[in-house]
């Protein structure tokens, strides 16, 4: 029988979170911390969860760190109904380790991280998310894509080999490009995650997005939950309202291509006592003067 895998597919289609690792004092994952985390965005009505995600810092946690991040995930959210899209990447063999140890546990889904290395051709794109898919048929593959120069042809061509394929995380800050590819790609194929979250979700949505990711949900569930309510209704001077109102948390994140990304969500959970502010390089802690601008917006927000 053919696996349609319908469940995730609308699991896609919605405020896709993506949790903050917090961390202790001495440096090592506050596991208490994060599954208080997690249970506040359950309780927030936040139904689907992406564990090893980037604002999650996937990139800086060693290899154990994540999988005891997907391990805590799953077992916080086992008896909640949610969703569980848990991150993998680096070498294949590593990213392949990562899907099946997900699979183990119960997750439904795996999102292939962006590779990063320098050199990435398009068919190389393909084979590397091909031997990721195929290792693991019963779970459904979600691509997070970053690079521009990437065809949409490749993602359908990758998904002629791989059904399991069934939803794209797609993080090119164009509008008009993604549009242009998600057609190429197959509009009605995929379920489309505005992967750049609150900021293009209007845009994305107006182009074939159906759901989107956000670092924001972390510190306010129910604005991001507003405005996926906006969208999903058609109402776009709503969500523009929303879209004003987490600008300036937005643009700080994005500043400096990104640098204060986690870092700023972090700040403002510290500054509503839910967890440490602590990154990890390359990421770096906010200076004093922008902390209270944080803590100010977040103040503000219907927490």
């Amino acid at each position: 029988m053919t696996t349609t895998f319908e469940t995730q597919r609308t699991a896609l289609a919605d405020v896709v979170a993506i949790p903050v690792t917090p961390f202790a004092e001495d440096g090592t994952v506050d596991q208490d911390a994060h599954r208080a985390l997690l249970r506040r965005l359950l309780d927030g009505g936040i139904t689907t969860l992406t564990p090893n995600g980037n604002t999650g810092e996937f990139y800086a946690l060693t290899p154990e760190e994540r999988r005891l991040v997907t391990e805590s995930t799953i077992d916080e959210v086992r008896d909640r109904g949610a969703a569980i899209l848990v991150g993998v990447g680096h070498d294949v063999p590593t990213a392949v380790a990562s899907a099946r140890h997900a699979r183990e546990l119960g997750a439904q889904m795996v999102m292939v991280h962006q590779p990063v290395h320098p050199y990435v051709s398009q068919r190389g794109w393909v084979d590397y998310h091909r031997a990721i898919a195929a290792a693991v048929p019963e779970l459904g593959v979600v691509p997070y894509i970053r690079n521009a120069q990437l065809a949409g042809a490749r993602l359908a061509e990758l998904a002629d080999d791989c059904p399991n394929v069934i939803g794209v995380k797609y993080a090119v800050p164009d509008a008009a490009k993604f549009a242009a590819f998600a057609r190429d790609a197959g509009l009605d194929r995929f379920v489309w995650v505005a992967g750049l979250a609150e900021p293009y979700a209007p845009s994305y949505f107006s182009a074939g997005a159906t759901g989107f990711t956000s670092g924001l949900v972390n510190v306010a569930p129910s604005v991001s939950l507003n405005m996926i309510e906006a969208l999903r209704s058609g109402d776009y001077p709503a969500a523009m309202k929303v879209w004003e109102q987490i600008r300036r948390f937005e643009e700080l994140r994005a500043a400096n291509g990104s640098a204060d990304n986690v870092t700023v969500v972090k700040e403002a959970l510290a500054s509503l006592g839910l967890c440490r502010r602590d990154v990890r390089p390359p990421s770096r802690e906010l200076p004093e003067d922008e902390r209270a601008e944080v803590a100010a917006i977040a103040a503000g927000w219907s927490i």
